[in-house]
């Protein structure tokens, strides 16, 4: 098995820190976050601004994967607040894939056989181009009371199969909870597979417990995780150690990213990463195009140019390493694929 090579500034002890301490600690000031990476606080004040719109959270175990002293690092730029957010852009809205009505608490049932779990509200990183950074998560707190309500509805739906956690972040919840939510969906017949999509794992890879590996092993379901990464940068050793225990377990693993200006729009950018992705045991699964939330404009990329990226990439890269180029559109039975 091929290992990273150990970063220098990853220190030993976090191999088995807390994950609760480290979410804990996570940086929520954009000042601290630019005196940590030795940026002039004065040259972003209109910046800071934004976090009144969306507040900041980065976990220190991905604060220190940046580039210190660089105002252009791929990694600061998907956390840090910037006064774009304050743009109003034509065609940019608060719920851009009109999913803000649940068909049930904490459940959007978007497609015929699999049904999405908004398992947690909260996440461990706030990434600024966020679809749902305005969804009403308050309306859908992840509780035993609104989980039930989705075990009541998932039941009463047979030609459900699969069971798609999301958030906020699914892993946000704790061992227990995990534990329990998974024997309560393990009593209905029909579901077969669980697909946990997150991006704990990589912004605090100490998540992947014990304990939640023995969960996962014990159950009935065949498992995917889909890990959320957009930089090749975001990987590391501890990152790899933590999959590792996942497909020791036989857990299936996937990656999505959202292309995403001056962070992966282009085609050796996007090839570094999911040759990265593969040498860790994940295999690249989704390449989307940007939703059009309000705040998140200057990410945006239009889909000539995410065409012209595509096309370069498929030049350069074996065929199992290329994702799918998709888009999510509202009401649509599946997610649509762009052939450019």
């Amino acid at each position: 098995m091929y290992i990273l090579p150990q970063k220098p500034l990853i220190r030993e002890e976090q191999k088995t820190q807390n994950w609760l301490e480290i979410l804990a600690n996570a940086v929520s000031d954009p000042e601290m976050l630019l005196r940590m990476l030795n940026l002039p606080v004065n040259t972003f004040e209109k910046d800071i601004q934004a976090r009144r719109l969306f507040p900041m959270r980065v976990p220190l175990p991905f604060v220190q994967k940046m580039e210190k002293g660089n105002p252009q690092d791929p990694l600061f730029l998907q956390v840090m607040t910037a006064q774009q957010e304050f743009l109003a852009e034509k065609g940019f809205s608060k719920d851009p894939l009109d999913e803000q009505q649940a068909v049930a608490p904490n459940i959007l049932h978007k497609y015929h056989n699999r049904l999405l779990l908004m398992v947690k509200g909260g996440c461990a990183i706030n990434c600024r181009y966020c679809f749902r950074r305005h969804f009403p998560y308050n309306q859908n707190k992840g509780n035993k009371a609104n989980w039930l309500k989705a075990l009541d509805y998932i039941a009463e739906n047979p030609q459900i199969e699969e069971i798609i956690w999301s958030g906020g972040d699914p892993l946000m919840a704790k061992d227990h909870e995990i534990d329990w939510l998974i024997k309560q969906l393990e009593k209905i017949p029909h579901l077969q597979r669980l697909r946990i999509h997150t991006r704990l794992p990589v912004v605090i890879p100490q998540r992947i417990t014990d304990e939640f590996c023995q969960i996962l092993a014990q159950s009935r379901f065949q498992t995917v995780l889909v890990t959320h990464i957009n930089h090749a940068n975001e990987i590391d050793a501890i990152f790899a150690d933590a999959m590792n225990k996942l497909k020791v377990i036989g857990v299936t693993l996937l990656n999505q990213s959202v292309l995403l200006k001056q962070i992966n729009d282009n085609a050796n950018t996007l090839k570094s990463l999911n040759e990265k992705l593969f040498s860790v045991g994940i295999l690249p699964y989704y390449l989307h195009l940007l939703d059009k939330v309000e705040g998140a404009s200057h990410f945006y990329i239009s889909d000539q140019s995410a065409g012209q990226i595509y096309k370069d990439l498929q030049k350069i890269s074996s065929g199992y390493l290329v994702p799918k180029l998709a888009r999510e559109i509202a009401h649509e039975p599946n997610k649509t694929l762009y052939a450019p």
